[in-house]
């Protein structure tokens, strides 16, 4: 115990804690008159509910801090890994919900709530290809085709596929990046990397060919008009364009300073879901320039963390599971940030430990306790 107080990170820590109380605090803020108009419940439903999640994230994340990493490289706890997240995203495809918003994301748990099997699929994917990765590393066989980079694709093709069909493309991109991340931190050998641009470029025009195939199913009406949202928000305004447009507003409402905590006006009924993927519109405009510099700062600090982390280990696994941990919350933050910008189309993908939702801060959680794991260890490994 003394070696993992000398050793624990504790800005990590600070930073993590600060993240999730003040998405917390901007959870109530945007969620209240929400929670009142559209599910006529009281104002701290959302609040609740987050209060809840973190009650479960929180431990996680220390629970995980202190549970070797060595051991997620055990070859029984990654085909359990991998076995978990299969028949969750084959599940939620038959009694999953979410046709509202677009996607089949979601499993009921009765009192428990709910899961989103994309969240538990980016720690997998973390966990997976790290470990199996460390495995081929350690025992030198990290470029043989036919025994690593063809299970593990084998891994990566049907799971991006199951994903897909949902259908669910922010989750698509981010579990494909991630893949990306492990595979570039691997220490695989250059010339390897050529063949592995061929299998993602088949994987594309396969999934392509799937996404043709199943065009009615997956294009709806409200994915295309999310696409046209993008082209030119302004246009569609009235509709699919209303959630980029009023978080333009908020944004610009906001300016500096802010209107103040608890004072804005679009969380009044103009933005859509003002909880979920667009809170750093009320953010940029309740607390202006102080509040989106607590929350980029944050995660910046994090994402560094990571990659610092992935630079220094000598450890493989070390420094696959630390570049994937820190590519998960980067990728992630970008693309929501990229949707609520209008740089990409809206996605529906969180902000990191700021957007209200359960499963994805638990699991985010989870992830940073990995690092801190990780980050003890190379502290410890310095000091030695």
């Amino acid at each position: 115990m003394n070696r993992i107080l000398r050793n624990f990170d504790y800005s990590l820590f600070a930073v993590y804690l600060l993240l999730c109380l003040f998405g917390l605090i901007m959870i109530y803020s945007a969620s209240m008159v929400w929670s009142v108009n559209i599910y006529n419940d009281e104002p701290t439903r959302f609040y609740r509910k987050q209060i809840i999640s973190l009650a479960i994230a929180i431990p996680a994340f220390l629970a995980a801090s202190i549970i070797p990493y060595r051991h997620y490289r055990n070859k029984k706890f990654l085909y359990a890994t991998v076995g978990v997240m299969f028949a969750l995203l084959i599940i939620v495809k038959f009694i999953g919900f979410g046709d509202s918003v677009g996607a089949k994301s979601w499993i009921a748990l009765g009192k428990l709530g709910n899961i989103q099997p994309t969240e538990v699929a980016k720690i997998a994917f973390i966990i997976y290809f790290s470990g199996v990765f460390a495995n081929k590393f350690y025992a030198g066989t990290l470029d043989e085709i036919k025994t690593t980079i063809v299970p593990t694709f084998s891994i990566l093709s049907i799971s991006l596929i199951l994903v897909i069909l949902e259908p669910d493309f922010g989750a698509t991109m981010i579990l494909f990046l991630i893949a990306v991340s492990v595979i570039a931190a691997s220490g695989m050998k250059w010339k390897n990397y050529m063949k592995i641009s061929a299998f993602f470029a088949v994987l594309g025009v396969g999934l392509g060919l799937l996404l043709w195939i199943k065009w009615d199913d997956v294009m709806t009406g409200s994915r295309v008009g999310r696409i046209l949202a993008f082209t030119d928000p302004f246009e569609y305004m009235q509709g699919s364009g209303l959630q980029i447009v009023n978080g333009y507003i908020a944004i610009g409402a906001g300016g500096l300073k802010g209107v103040g905590l608890g004072n804005s006006i679009q969380k009044l009924g103009y933005l859509p879901e003002p909880h979920t993927d667009v809170i750093m519109a009320v953010i940029s405009e309740e607390m202006g320039l102080l509040g989106t510099t607590i929350v980029l700062g944050g995660l910046f600090f994090i994402v560094m963390k990571a990659f610092i982390v992935a630079l220094r280990t000598k450890d493989a696994h070390a420094r696959m599971l630390a570049a994937g941990v820190g590519s998960l919350i980067a990728i992630q933050t970008l693309v929501n940030l990229g949707g609520l910008t209008g740089l990409i189309p809206l996605t529906g993908v969180t902000l990191p430990f700021i957007s209200y939702g359960g499963t994805s801060v638990v699991f985010l959680s989870i992830a940073l306790g990995i690092l801190m794991n990780v980050t003890m260890f190379v502290k410890y490994e310095k000091t030695k």
